[in-house]
């Protein structure tokens, strides 16, 4: 093993149907979708790259080797939680608007910031990751779905254009994005300072090392290019607010 990469490692791919046809199924019904409904080009864009960013970590040898190799489980994590999610909001949240009370109760910022942050501590500090771990069905069908949902869900109201008619102000995406940051890089940190093992000898100690230093630094530059585009939306929408207040002021001059 050559810096936590096995031989063969790019070999070894896999099908994974649990996931492949839900994914499937989604690029079908997005696209019938668009096409009745003109989508953007951009959200279209958007979209189809959330959807294949699950498959790059679910398809893989990145997702063939997330039950055995740790850094591979931590990108895998990562990326549905971190990348995959957001860009599957970006691209769907203008046209995908539910008003039922329960999807409106779990994309509230602070639900599901609580959700997001129990979810990712939850599963790498306590005896369910080894659960999963020993029970790859728990993983392949409960673990990856979940990350995908609870980052979609988290994401939903804080990246979106921030319209008059959004649920939340764009200083409440910044403050949530920012704060989100500290249970991410908490777990990598943690995970990396560790001692000894974490998950009942199942990695190697450098093994888990490195997974929790990918997870450490690459939340924080993930993180910091979501932030980035909430704070460009914040700057907008007060750009937009100054126009119409300068109007307002113009109207009552000519008065």
């Amino acid at each position: 093993m050559v810096h936590g990469i096995p031989p063969n490692f790019w070999a070894w791919w896999q099908l994974a149907p649990e996931s492949s046809i839900p994914l499937l199924l989604l690029a079908y019904l997005f696209f019938t979708l668009s096409k009745a409904n003109s989508i953007s080009l951009r959200d279209q864009w958007f979209f189809y790259l959330g959807l294949l960013s699950v498959v790059l970590v679910v398809n893989t040898p990145i997702g063939t080797h997330a039950p055995t190799l740790f850094w591979c489980h931590m990108i895998q994590h990562m990326t549905l939680m971190m990348i995959s999610g957001p860009l599957l909001v970006l691209g769907s949240v203008a046209h995908f608007k539910p008003k039922n009370f329960i999807f409106e109760f779990f994309t509230n910022p602070w639900t599901s910031w609580a959700i997001y942050a129990a979810l990712m501590m939850g599963i790498h500090f306590t005896t369910l990751h080894a659960i999963v771990m020993k029970n790859v069905w728990i993983h392949n069908f409960i673990e990856v779905p979940a990350y995908v949902i609870v980052a979609y869900l988290f994401y939903y109201n804080l990246l979106d254009k921030k319209t008059p008619q959004s649920r939340i102000s764009p200083a409440i995406s910044v403050f949530s994005l920012f704060f989100m940051m500290v249970p991410e890089t908490l777990t990598g940190f943690f995970i990396y300072v560790a001692p000894k093992s974490l998950y009942e000898n199942m990695f190697e100690i450098n093994d888990q090392r490195l997974g929790g230093s990918l997870m450490w630094s690459g939340s924080m530059i993930i993180d910091t290019g979501w932030l980035a585009f909430a704070v460009f939306h914040w700057i907008k929408s007060e750009e937009r607010k100054s126009i119409e207040i300068d109007a307002e002021i113009a109207a009552e001059n000519r008065k």
